[in-house]
């Protein structure tokens, strides 16, 4: 039975992609980094912001049950979503679902309030780190205790503000949570971060800060920040712009596979992700860009050495893309891979070999052996990105790819599959 993965409820599904040739146009789902993002600064606001191209994923409705806990009112029309801010509490467990950005942004947020607060969470959220927010909010005033590091944490503000050093090599987001939550603190601050990761997303963060009237002021290397206390966020209207993350998928896609032009992508834009371009340009393939949309042809790849630190969503795409490579493609950055939804580093070289394509990793590298796909059968290990990386490397295998568990596309990119289909990819999808 061919069915609608969108209708499909939290069951577990396969699809099943065949060799296909893409034509055609689409348009890349909303950000999700960017939407929980103007979420939590529209609750921080007191009058109403409007959202335009709103995104719904699973980590985008987990970010609305907490703002909604959290004192917003937000109403989803059609076309917009229309959010009444002002930060006051409603209920004292916040449930992120599996949403890593929406547990770091939210609890230095919860620590603005003096009630104390359980952020807690699903899956395997439960099992990734949060000990890095522990002495930061404690040198900021805050009251924060972890299971041993990891979701439920109890926090209890007010957040004061102050110095705070802040370790950064495990990614960006709980910096992100500091900036946002700062500018309501009593006093002025000063984060000092250490070996900053993914300096992208802080980019995009500091945007959304200065859409909303709020400043936070860094030195060049991104290592001090300092915030001036007391501030107030202003609603704003909001216009959420397409996600080079799971829009990276379609690119590759297009250039292993066909001719794809991916609309909603500025190629401006602060995303992390926008580096696939740099990617695709050093496999061989032109881009062409109007300013509104990419065009990506199917092209003779080479293979490419690229360094995925800042930018580690972009592993499972350039996976897809070097497994067409003829030769060996070597990905830098590797080890940012292991604190994902599952171990990725692993579960690409474990699912690659499934699929006929050997992958060696070798501390923090991944080498890829490209040229030829077999095809078979891949699980996604509940990892949205596997699932949407399995159904890229089946355009051109030399048999049908079959996807087990599939559904947990919906956690970013829920019309993924609808969306190959309409671009000529032949899927598949049924329930065991």
């Amino acid at each position: 039975m061919i069915a609608d993965l969108n209708n499909m409820g939290m069951k577990e599904w396969t699809v099943t992609v065949a060799p296909s040739f893409l034509e055609g146009e689409v348009r890349a789902p909303a950000s999700k980094s960017m939407m929980i993002r103007v979420l939590a600064a529209a609750l921080l606001s007191r009058e109403v912001t409007v959202l335009h191209h709103a995104g719904v994923c699973d980590d985008v409705l987990a970010a609305l049950q907490v703002v909604r806990a959290l004192g917003a009112d937000v109403v989803r029309e059609h076309n917009h979503w229309e959010v009444r801010g002002g930060i006051a509490l409603r209920d004292d467990v916040l449930d992120v679902g599996e949403s890593g950005l929406t547990a770091r942004l939210f609890i230095p947020l919860a620590a603005l309030l003096s009630q104390p607060m359980t952020v807690t969470g699903r899956g395997s959220l439960m099992s990734r780190p949060m000990q890095m927010l522990e002495e930061p909010l404690r040198s900021l005033g805050a009251r924060i205790t972890t299971s041993g590091g990891r979701l439920p944490v109890t926090v209890q503000g007010p957040l004061r503000g102050g110095r705070a050093v802040v370790d950064g090599s495990k990614g960006s987001q709980h910096v992100t949570g500091l900036l946002m939550s700062l500018p309501l603190a009593g006093e002025d601050s000063l984060l000092e971060v250490r070996d900053l990761r993914s300096r992208p997303y802080v980019d995009l963060t500091l945007e959304v800060l200065r859409r909303f009237g709020v400043r936070a002021e860094h030195d060049p290397a991104y290592s001090r920040f300092e915030i001036a206390g007391n501030q107030e966020y202003r609603a704003a209207e909001v216009t959420v712009e397409g996600d080079w993350s799971g829009g990276a998928f379609l690119l590759v896609a297009g250039a292993v596979a066909g001719e794809v032009v991916v609309k909603g992508l500025d190629p401006a834009s602060t995303q992390a992700d926008r580096a696939v371009l740099e990617a695709l340009d050093r496999a061989g393939v032109a881009v062409e860009t109007d300013g509104t949309s990419l065009r990506v042809r199917q092209s003779a790849l080479k293979p490419f050495t690229f360094d995925i630190t800042h930018c580690p969503d972009l592993a499972p795409p350039l996976v897809c893309l070097a497994a067409y490579a003829p030769g060996r493609s070597v990905l830098h950055g590797a080890g940012r891979l292991r604190v994902k939804e599952s171990d990725r580093a692993a579960t690409l070289q474990q699912e690659a070999a499934n699929l006929g394509v050997r992958v060696d990793v070798e501390g923090d590298e991944m080498i890829i052996h490209g040229g030829r796909v077999q095809g078979g059968t891949s699980e996604a290990h509940h990892d949205h990105r596997i699932a949407m990386a399995a159904a890229v490397m089946a355009l051109r295998a030399e048999t049908p790819v079959t996807i087990r568990g599939a559904e947990c596309v919906s956690k970013s990119y829920p019309a993924f599959f609808d969306d190959l289909r309409k671009l000529g990819g032949k899927v598949k999808t049924w329930s065991p």
